[in-house]
């Protein structure tokens, strides 16, 4: 029998030789018969050579001819080896490129079978959409797709035909599609309010309706069920986009309103083929709903939903194994957990966290329902793993508890800061801010105190009865300040004994809360009420109460609560002294930007005065006596508002400084007048008595009219110019020897008042060159 490649070869009508095979068996014996006439040669010469060899020339001339013969028979055998090797490489030549057209004609023959497959599948899957066999439909699209991939993995056959099959394939894809969402649309209907979704009014008409057997009427085909659909979205792929359609839906309509409105709750209608989800409102006044409540609203929820939606079997006897293996609650978990638990933790468990560290212990129950909560959902399969943001959210609640505490009490403070500074309360050294008693510190602590109570126990009996200090030697004087401070005060103080009883984060947490109110004091409150600091001097003097307030508990504070704190705070970090200096700048530049600001008005309207000269002219003693006036009636006025609102001292000293810039300014203009007739200075010391008179009035801190005549009568003190002011008015009716008296060679009170040079140029303004004015002078050295 012949071989398969010459019949190929023969059938094909290309072989003309000899059989390959044939010729290489012939070429083989042919080298074998000429092997042996070799050897018979060579034994015939032996033989021949032996009876005649007779001498070694005779030898060596056979063994020439030998020799001879052979290379003659291997020139022979070399050229039938390359006549064979020449035919042989025909041979594969024809050989490879027969083989060549077989596999072309293989493959064109497979793909002519795939796209037979491909056409049977397309026309089975009409078949089955129009009967509406899903499944089916589905199974036999994905085999024409599976086809369509075959056809285009081959390489070098690049056909127009597929484009033209993967255009009709999708379109097929995408009328499935269509398809299988009018009937999804039907099986889970949504029905939602045209209004905004955040009101309550709409989240009572949304409804969602679950068909859960599939209607059956005699005029149209029976609907699949819904387990079939959801089957045939994830044969195609879609099952994934389709859910979280649905799932996002279910987050926005439902799971979310249950947790933003406490009053609402879920109504679940069960029919025989229909589940229908809405919205009851019960009242309710609680502004957020506790954890537990919540919990059960969305577990209720979702167990309804994963009986009758999530829990279905999908393809169990496919060979689909990705398929077979979907569980639907995974999906939807997946794709709403994260959202949900966000949702959980900002609209409801951040509410829930106490205010107050007596309640910790109370939200126990919280964590409790968390768990609950999450295992009930791990029980659905809606939850994968062991522990979840919302439950290490529930557990952490220390940590919660401290930064809920210390965002409320820095709110707290803002709004202190930022609300009006007029508002004010009056303090005395007597005032005290109330407080519930701290509690006991421990032992090593009460030794502490016991032996520090003693040593200063001890110290207080070597004193002697003349210098013990008096009983509020170091209290705030009296004054008003800010309504706000003081409640700003008493936040802090709540805060540091809310501190005490805490654990060591939540202390810390809320000691340095204390700190960061007393910065942000020191960066907003200058800032926010800048406007008001400036024009107003009532509340740049209360501004300076404030700080001076804030300061002075501040000294105190840290040691107040050092003992009780958490011992990580003992080691002498629990202090606010280093603030203290900060706070009393603070008060200070700003009360002394308004003194230099009425300064400045001061100034201003004893620039109006003409210098005092020519006194005698109506219009300049006019604009003098203005200009007087003026002053009198701005300190005044400043008197008013600082009235019972600036500490005694510091009213004194203010008003003081500022009459004695207005009695500076007004010596210096007349002091330097070069002529001062008779007239002038009979208006000037009119003046002069005008501001000597109502002067002292301005000095009026206290309410009570009978209690500001000892400060009025101590004007000298407060102002370091009044005497000198005093003894002007004297130069300015007094005799040239009245002078000289007051003069008194250098020790009277006119030398104290001025210097030489200027009380002989006021005696030379006052009086004519005479002999007795010249006497006069020589007498002032």
């Amino acid at each position: 029998m012949s071989s398969f490649v010459t019949e190929v070869l023969a059938h094909s009508g290309r072989l003309e030789k000899e059989d390959l095979g044939t010729r290489i068996g012939r070429l083989t014996r042919r080298v074998e018969e000429i092997k042996g006439e070799v050897c018979s040669m060579i034994n015939k010469k032996y033989n021949e050579f032996l009876p005649s060899m007779q001498s070694a020339q005779d030898l060596v001339t056979q063994v020439d001819e030998l020799c001879g013969d052979i290379d003659l028979l291997k020139s022979r055998v070399e050229s039938e080896v390359r006549t064979v090797q020449q035919d042989l490489h025909v041979s594969i030549a024809e050989f490879t490129q027969l083989r060549q057209q077989l596999e072309r004609d293989t493959v064109v023959l497979s793909m002519l079978k795939q796209l037979q497959e491909f056409s049977t599948a397309i026309e089975e899957y009409n078949c089955a959409l129009s009967e509406k066999k899903y499944v089916a439909a589905a199974q036999h699209l994905k085999k024409a797709q599976n086809c369509l991939k075959l056809l285009k993995s081959r390489k070098g056959f690049e056909l127009q035909i597929f484009k033209s099959l993967s255009v009709e394939l999708t379109i097929q894809k995408q009328n499935m599609l269509y398809h299988l969402g009018e009937e999804w649309q039907k099986l889970a209907s949504w029905r939602l309010a045209t209004s905004k979704v955040s009101s309550l009014e709409s989240a009572l008409q949304t409804e969602l309706h679950l068909c859960t057997e599939p209607s059956q009427k005699e005029d149209e085909t029976p609907s699949p069920p819904i387990t079939s659909v959801l089957l045939a979205f994830a044969l195609v792929g879609e099952l994934h986009t389709k859910l979280k359609s649905f799932s996002q839906l279910l987050l926005k309509y439902i799971i979310r309103p249950l947790v933003s409105y406490p009053s609402l709750h879920a109504l679940i209608d069960t029919r025989p083929d229909t589940v229908v989800f809405r919205f009851e409102s019960v009242a309710t006044d609680l502004e957020h709903s506790s954890p537990p409540e919540v919990f059960t609203k969305i577990r209720l929820v979702l167990e309804v939903l994963q009986k009758h939606l999530l829990d279905l079997p999908l393809g169990d006897d496919l060979e689909d194994e990705k398929v077979s293996k979907i569980v639907l609650a995974e999906i939807v978990g997946d794709m709403i957990w994260e959202d949900m638990s966000e949702c959980l933790i900002k609209d409801c468990l951040v509410y829930s966290i106490p205010t107050n560290s007596s309640k910790l212990e109370q939200y126990e129950e919280v964590i409790q329902s968390t768990e609950e909560f999450e295992n009930a959902l791990k029980g659905m399969r809606f939850l994968k793993g062991d522990t979840t943001d919302l439950l290490k959210y529930a557990r952490n609640i220390n940590s919660h508890f401290a930064n809920k505490k210390c965002q409320d009490v820095i709110v707290a403070a803002r709004n202190l800061m930022t609300s009006e500074i007029h508002n004010t309360v009056k303090i005395s050294p007597e005032s005290k801010i109330a407080l519930p008693e701290l509690p006991a510190p421990d032992e090593g602590n009460k030794l502490k105190m016991q032996k520090a109570s003693k040593s200063l126990h001890n110290e207080m009996m070597n004193l002697d009865t003349e210098n013990k200090l008096g009983e509020h030697s170091f209290s705030l004087p009296t004054c008003r300040i800010s309504e706000s401070v003081e409640k700003l005060m008493e936040l802090a103080y709540q805060t540091l004994l809310e501190a005490t009883t805490s654990s060591d984060q939540c202390a810390i947490q809320l000691f340095y809360s204390v700190r960061n109110i007393f910065h942000l004091f020191h960066d907003v409150v200058p800032t926010y009420h800048k406007e008001n600091l400036q024009k107003l001097p009532q509340l740049a003097a209360i501004h300076h109460n404030n700080c001076m307030y804030i300061a002075h508990h501040l000294l105190t504070l840290g040691h107040q609560f050092k003992l009780h704190l958490a011992p990580v705070l003992c080691d002498g970090t629990t202090t606010f002294v280093d603030l203290v200096p900060g706070f009393r700048r603070l008060g200070t530049e700003c009360f002394l930007a308004q003194m230099r600001a009425q300064k400045g008005e001061l100034l201003e309207r004893l620039s109006s005065a003409r210098n005092f000269s020519n006194m005698d002219d109506e219009e300049n003693y006019s604009a003098a006596s203005r200009a007087v006036r003026q002053v009198l009636h701005q300190l005044k006025r400043l008197g008013v508002v600082w009235q019972d609102v600036l500490p005694v001292n510091i009213y004194c000293k203010a008003m003081g400084t500022l009459l004695n810039t207005a009695i500076a300014e007004i010596i210096g203009r007349i002091t330097a007048l070069e002529d001062i007739s008779t007239q002038d200075g009979d208006r000037l010391y009119s003046l002069c008595r005008t501001i000597v008179e109502e002067g002292p009035q301005v000095f009026t801190p206290l309410p009570e009219e009978k209690e500001n005549k000892k400060f009025q009568e101590e004007v000298p003190v407060y102002v370091p110019k009044w005497m000198s002011f005093k003894e002007l008015m004297l130069l300015l009716q007094a005799s040239l020897q009245e002078i000289g008296d007051r003069w008194a060679d250098g020790k009277g009170p006119l030398a104290t008042a001025f210097s030489s040079g200027e009380v002989k140029a006021l005696i030379r303004a006052l009086f004519q060159n005479t002999e007795r004015r010249a006497a006069a002078l020589a007498k002032i050295k």
